[in-house]
């Protein structure tokens, strides 16, 4: 007869009660989900961009990792940098909520009945400026799911042993979201080792000149966060055709005159609607103004400006992440080279929590989804076959992992993108040589140099917007 230890039973209990979860609540929740769920730009669920997580029993997720399989390979280092999960909206989108909810409320004209009904008299604003952005329950649970997971593809680096003896690192940027984010990450990890008798101790570092680089980045602040004319393509397909088709048609929709439903307050609604899923798992009656086109128009919104602020548009914007890309590299670096047997095992894994304008930016400097066209505030018709969509991008909990391994000819690296894997431009394999990967690289190993590229340009600080 097999016997199994008591850690062992833990593990596989707690196992199998998270996919015995996903299965109950996978085809209940499915049929609460608006069809325009997934143009949700950064405020998309993990779960609109990754489904099948909520479907697969753990073990499949072993398919994403790519090592050769002609070479004996195990892995010997996870960096994994994380966006926060779901938050409640920030300040500036609650008094916009409760402005909109006030109009529609009061000066609304068309007859009420059904979802309108349930708008003007029915649905409350329940958003108060204190929520700020801080991490919802579900946030919570995006989270802890995704450290269950990683745990299960990668157990002999996540470790309860590991954990325990401080060898994994957990950092993060300083604001709530993000440290609520990382300490349910620690959570999920103990969740998934099973109870133990003993309060689980959490702890990491704030590192806000890796998570947050783009505050100290005097290039990028002046010459594109402060400067008007940096997101003129935003601005122009904000008052352009497309969106005021969609005021029109959503302002008629509600009996509102055209010029009271501003594109502050039809973006809004449409943010009610993501906020309402990704908070309640609701599907709030703010959906049915939005029909599919809409949501696509909204989405291209969103994505222009991530695009111009964030990502390929100005290039300060990428290369303010170059601390967090050495970062990495180093990270890795140590970790690969050969060691003598008296020196200390590298960090089995590097866990970094961060915001969508962390990853954006850095995605960007590695070479990523920059589409042949960029997208422009008069070429919407011709952009929809896009690569650089941030609802499949940077989705609440997004994630990008760097999985090194320790193979037969040498160290190989593999990336992944929200648990899927994802090539390095250029490069034929899943998995390719380390030095390959770093040849690849080395104009920005050998230069990209924060001081050089930010704090060489005359100018001061200024605030920054949160996503």
């Amino acid at each position: 007869m097999l016997r199994v230890s008591a850690p062992a039973q833990r593990r596989l209990l707690a196992g199998l009660s998270l996919v015995l979860a996903r299965l109950c609540c996978c085809s209940a929740a499915a049929a609460n989900v608006p069809n325009i769920a997934v143009y949700f730009g950064t405020k998309t669920r993990y779960e609109e961009v990754n489904r099948h997580l909520l479907r697969e029993v753990l073990a499949v997720n072993a398919s994403v990792l790519k090592p050769p399989p002609t070479e004996r390979c195990s892995p010997v280092h996870l960096t994994a940098v994380i966006r926060h999960g779901s938050r409640y909206p920030t300040v500036k989108n609650v008094r916009r909520i409760n402005r909109l909810s006030e109009l529609v409320r009061t000066e609304a004209s068309r007859a009420p009945g059904g979802w309108l009904l349930d708008l003007q008299s029915r649905w409350e604003t329940w958003y108060t400026e204190d929520m700020d952005g801080q991490l919802v329950t579900k946030g919570r649970e995006e989270l802890q799911q995704l450290a269950r997971r990683l745990a299960s593809l990668f157990p002999s680096l996540l470790s309860e042993e590991n954990v325990r003896k401080r060898r994994v690192s957990f950092a993060s940027s300083s604001k709530h979201r993000c440290v609520s984010s990382v300490e349910a990450f620690q959570e999920g990890l103990w969740q998934h080792w099973g109870p133990s008798g003993e309060t689980p101790a959490y702890s990491h570092r704030v590192e806000d000149e890796l998570m947050r680089f783009f505050e100290r980045c005097r290039g990028f602040v002046e010459g594109v966060e402060n400067n008007r004319t940096a997101l003129l393509e935003v601005e122009k397909f904000k008052h352009g055709e497309q969106m005021e088709a969609v005021r029109r048609r959503i302002a008629e929709m509600l009996g509102l005159p055209f010029h009271r439903l501003t594109p502050d307050l039809l973006e809004a609604a449409f943010f009610l609607c993501s906020y309402e899923l990704s908070i309640k798992s609701v599907h709030s009656p703010w959906c049915f103004l939005f029909s599919e086109t809409d949501a696509k128009v909204l989405e291209y919104k969103s994505d222009l400006k991530q695009y111009w602020k964030r990502s390929h548009g100005h290039a300060i914007s990428s290369l303010a992440a170059c601390p967090l890309f050495h970062h990495v590299f180093r990270t890795l670096d140590k970790a690969g080279r050969p060691r003598r047997s008296t020196e200390a095992a590298p960090e089995p894994a590097s866990i970094l929590v961060g915001h969508a304008e962390t990853l954006l930016p850095l995605l960007s400097l590695l070479g990523l989804y920059k589409d042949e066209t960029p997208p422009t505030a008069s070429n919407y018709q011709s952009q929809h076959g896009r690569t650089f969509r941030t609802s499949r991008i940077v989705p609440y909990a997004a994630n990008l992992l760097f999985v090194l391994y320790d193979c037969q000819r040498g160290p190989r690296l593999q990336m992944l993108l929200n648990e899927t894997p994802l090539r390095f431009p250029d490069l034929p394999e899943d998995a390719p040589l380390y030095r390959d990967v770093r040849a690849a690289y080395r104009h920005l190993l050998d230069g990209c140099d924060f001081h050089t590229e930010c704090e060489g340009r005359a100018g001061g600080r200024g605030p920054s917007t949160e996503l």
